[in-house]
């Protein structure tokens, strides 16, 4: 592996971290257990050097944080100011050919396996170190241009304002943070949420906590709308308790891209995905945890246009952090999910 840019996710698993990223190797590791992962390939963070060495942004990007002097000094407007630059010096540079053309061959074979021309895939960013919510991901993109430019967009978020900011105040070096690429085929997702095997609030093993709102994914984790909210047994998989959310708005593909969009009134509180939706979603995410041993949180998505229970799809896998452990009713757990709204 060690001389390969890019990887298909059934070529990876845990142990490949430190080289395409968590989020890659989680993948891998998914579609090697058996579990319904979407098609895809991983670009290496080594591809990411590569890129910047061969058009001269690493020199640029060192030269132009030696020459600022105290980072510490400038507050929110300095991170502001060196995260726009540093991210137009990526995104200005050309991919060098050499690694444009495999990037673009591995997206047309990803294409013909699927039987999909310009397919539409998901373009994400898989750092080595978690850092929730810093660095961005781009949804339904679509043929081999539009994938190059997200693919440099997402390297260049390793300096969004926000992870600046953070590694400036942890006294981490500001140009880190090298990024690995996840390119899985888009799901043409009805609904989609999360669920953690541990209550991640209150440190409650015995119970599966779910969410879910209409659409894709990035409704759910944002925390910016109302959602769906369940409680499964974890032991017999029975629901325990269920809130329906008042669901406004999701997150809908475009023909290139995705926004929120407003849910139709009739949709609004009725639950976005079934009981026997939730049952299977627990019961994979139950076995999960006990093969990897230890509580889990995911990301899945019920395509619309499959039977279940084929139409559920895994995106995500990974260690569960709790906040507290202080015993709460079940009723309080759902609440406090909700209005507390973890944080990825």
């Amino acid at each position: 592996m060690s001389n390969k840019w890019v990887l298909w996710f059934e070529e990876l698993d845990q142990e490949c971290s430190d080289w395409v990223g968590k989020k890659c190797a989680n993948l891998g590791e998914m579609t090697k257990m058996g579990m319904r992962v979407p098609p895809g390939f991983a670009l290496s963070i080594e591809m990411y050097r590569k890129f910047i060495r061969d058009t001269g942004a690493e020199q640029e990007m060192f030269r132009y944080i030696e020459g600022i002097g105290d980072l510490k000094d400038g507050g929110i407007t300095l991170f502001e100011e060196i995260s726009q630059r540093i991210q137009g010096i990526i995104e200005n540079k050309e991919i060098p050919p050499e690694v444009a053309d495999l990037i673009s061959s591995y997206y047309e074979e990803l294409c013909q396996k699927v039987g999909i021309p310009d397919m539409a895939v998901s373009v994400r960013s898989a750092g080595t170190e978690s850092r929730p919510g810093m660095f961005e991901t781009y949804l339904n993109v679509i043929g081999v241009n539009d994938v190059l430019e997200k693919v440099k967009k997402v390297w260049s978020s390793a300096y969004t304002t926000r992870a600046v900011a953070f590694r400036i105040n942890k006294d981490i070096p500001v140009i880190s943070d090298e990024l690995g690429v996840a390119i899985p085929k888009m799901v043409n997702a009805r609904a989609s949420g999360i669920g953690f095997t541990v209550d991640p609030v209150t440190g409650d093993d015995s119970k599966i906590i779910l969410e879910a709102n209409w659409g894709l994914g990035e409704g759910v984790v944002s925390g910016a709308e109302s959602v769906d909210g369940f409680v499964v047994n974890k032991e017999d998989l029975e629901i325990t308790q269920r809130q329906v959310g008042n669901k406004v708005k999701c997150v809908v593909r475009l023909e290139k891209g995705a926004e929120w969009a407003e849910v139709p009134e009739n949709m609004q509180n009725m639950p976005c995905i079934s009981d026997e939706e939730i049952i299977e979603i627990s019961r994979i995410a139950k076995a999960v945890e006990k093969k990897l041993e230890c509580a889990q949180d995911m990301e899945w998505a019920i395509d619309q246009d499959l039977l279940f229970p084929e139409n559920i799809f895994w995106l995500q896998t990974r260690p569960a952090k709790v906040q507290a452990k202080t015993p709460q009713s079940t009723t309080d757990q759902i609440v406090n999910l909700i209005a507390k709204r973890f944080k990825r």
